[in-house]
């Protein structure tokens, strides 16, 4: 049976991760890193193209499960008739190679265990050859191989479609099997497994060491903390690079096409990210952050993408496999991403306003960076009235979308700030603040409705957009200008299904996206709803909706990308880096004195303006 998207946790040692269900199954899994050919696909078909399930021979779901406090180690326990067993999975932080272990302990009775590990390379395609090497075994296919060690005896059945590997064995009060295994080049020398007690050992320890570093202390700090330990863990340690997601393909409606692979990084995250680790205090990674954008953005400002590999690398083609009947059937399987050519003005603003935030938030001034910034701007200067395909990357006819319009506004102004509040001289000051009038001037006569009292999706459009919240974020207009709160009063009206928002009606204007189908709420437009009420002065609301949202994580505290209000599932991408990134800053702008029990006693906006929930620049 599938398990719903909310069904699963996630593993990782910050090169690449493992989705792990409820049923002890390991169903995604890509190695040596996040982007790779997945090796467990058993997420986006069956278990026939690669799973690694570890439980009770009676199956089932698992009673309970948690990540230990501070940590990406999973623990998942099953109550039996015949006793209490826990599997503990976590991947030690990468050294020279990649190890997943599974440790089985038994914690009461004896439970009857097995084990299937069902390797597939290239996403489900390819079985790999299986050989005994020195008491383990090693599985080799093309460039890919993997060894398994085992606490018990491990048996190999067929080299063909059915292959597998698999083990029956009991688990009495106190027994401990450990299970490792460990990915390298096929062409290299086999290396040996990690222990797995010291590697458990080792692992806790770098995780609590890494959230202790950790700035946040408000009502809401599990929350924060769980989803900042969830952005590290999409985090490409070699490169500083953050991915939007751990999977691809996964739907945004069942049974739909609107599926995409988000295991790449995007520049528009820049500035939601710094504003994240900067506010929680994590700035070596505000500075790895900083680094990758400088060397992906590089070279010519008008080949500036939306998105690059985690390493920087532009050619991300976009290209659909077949073998894979894709999450509950919703195909195409889609690996690569054809959003990579298109055209979203905005991405120059927000790489602006990014290294702008990372200069006031006190990170080393780069004079590369003031380099770059520069060339953007000369870029952006005579295309900032293109027509584009905006954010949400539509499939559909580029428009002037007003978001776009917006950001290209912050990028200019965020230049002119650079020079009147840091001290900078001989720069082109008042030409920017020129420019910077003129967008500003353009967008509120033709992206505005004045009979409708907001902003529009994009000139001339009869839509709404939530990425309008973002108009008083990032001062584009100040939080009482009546424009802003009729723009944030509409979206909220217009775009609530069930007092969530979508990101847009896909019907409206021609179907604005180019795309079949509809789509779920979309979660980070839902916190940006939160900033928005608490800019507007409605905090009370604000956190209301804040607490709504956090309810909707799953048992391990995790984010997908959408959710679905009718069926109560969650849908799309998972973990969500936007939607982590999205709680941490709501939490973060609504200020550490507002609690749910102040909302309870109507005591709010006193707290909030006791404890001075300023906005973040």
């Amino acid at each position: 049976m599938t398990l719903r998207i909310e069904d699963y946790g996630i593993v990782g040692d910050l090169q690449t991760a493992a989705l792990i269900g409820r049923d002890g199954s390991i169903d995604w899994m890509c190695l040596p890193r996040f982007d790779s050919p997945a090796c467990f696909a058993a997420l986006l078909g069956g278990e026939e193209h690669g799973s690694w399930r570890l439980g009770p021979v009676s199956g089932g779901e698992c009673t309970s499960r948690r990540y230990r406090d501070g940590t990406l180690i999973l623990e998942t326990e099953w109550d039996l008739p015949e006793g209490t067993v826990r599997v503990t999975d976590f991947m030690p932080p990468r050294g020279d190679q990649a190890d997943l272990v599974r440790i089985v302990e038994g914690i009461s009775g004896d439970v009857p265990m097995t084990t299937e590990l069902r390797l597939r390379f290239d996403y489900g395609h390819v079985v790999p050859w299986v050989m005994p090497e020195g008491g383990a075994l090693r599985a080799v296919a093309g460039p890919d191989s993997v060894r398994l060690d085992a606490g018990v005896e491990i048996t190999h059945e067929g080299v063909a479609a059915g292959s597998a590997l698999h083990a029956r064995f009991t688990v009495g009060a106190g027994d401990r099997v450990s299970f490792v295994l460990t990915y390298h080049a096929s062409h290299l020398a086999t290396m040996l497994p990690v222990h797995a007690e010291d590697a458990l050992r080792e692992t806790e320890e770098f995780w609590r060491s890494w959230v202790a570093g950790s700035s946040y202390e408000g009502p809401w700090a599990d929350a924060v903390h769980r989803s900042l330990i969830t952005l590290k863990a999409l985090t490409y340690a070699p490169t500083g690079a953050i991915i939007a997601a751990a999977t691809t393909s996964l739907p945004e409606e069942l049974g739909g096409a609107r599926n995409w692979d988000y295991r790449y990084c995007w520049l528009r995250d820049a500035a939601f990210t710094l504003q994240a680790l900067v506010g929680t205090g994590f700035i070596d990674e505000a500075r790895a952050w900083r680094a990758w954008l400088l060397r992906a953005v590089a070279g010519d400002p008008a080949d500036l993408q939306i998105m690059y590999g985690l390493d920087g690398r532009r050619r991300l083609p976009e290209y659909t496999i077949d073998w894979l009947p894709g999450y509950e059937g919703s195909g195409p399987v889609r690996i690569g991403n054809g959003a990579v050519g298109q055209l979203q003005i905005d991405v120059w603003g927000e790489t602006l306003d990014a290294l702008h935030l990372a200069r006031t938030a006190g990170l080393e001034t780069d004079p590369e960076a003031w380099r770059v910034q520069k060339a953007l701007l000369d870029h952006l200067e005579e295309h900032w009235d293109d027509l584009d395909n905006g954010l949400w990357e539509v499939r559909g006819p580029k428009r002037a979308f007003v978001h776009s319009r917006v950001m290209a506004w912050a990028g200019f102004d965020r230049a002119v700030r650079a020079v009147e509040e840091g001290g900078l001289v001989d720069e082109p000051v008042e030409r920017w603040k020129a420019i910077r009038d003129r967008i500003h001037e353009d967008v509120c006569t033709h992206g505005y409705d004045p009979v409708r009292n907001t902003f529009t999706q994009f000139y001339g459009s009869e839509g709404l957009d939530a990425a309008l919240l973002l108009i008083g974020q990032v001062g584009f207009l100040p939080w009482d200008d009546p424009r802003v709160v009729g723009t944030v009063e509409a979206v909220q009206r217009e775009l609530s299904q069930d007092g969530l928002l979508l990101r847009y009606h896909t019907h409206l204007d021609g179907r604005v996206d180019g795309l079949p189908g509809a789509e779920a709420t979309f979660l980070v437009c839902n916190f940006w709803l939160v900033d928005a009420l608490h800019g507007i002065g409605r905090v009370q609301e604000a956190v209301e909706l804040f607490e709504r949202l956090l309810a909707l994580r799953n048992d391990l505290g995790l984010l997908s990308e959408e959710y679905d209000v009718v069926t109560g599932r969650h849908l799309g991408n998972t973990p969500q880096a936007f939607s982590h990134l999205g709680l941490v800053n709501s939490a973060l702008r609504l200020g550490h004195g507002v609690t749910a029990r102040d909302v309870e006693a109507g005591v709010v906006e006193h707290a909030a303006a006791k404890h001075g929930a300023e906005e973040i620049a």
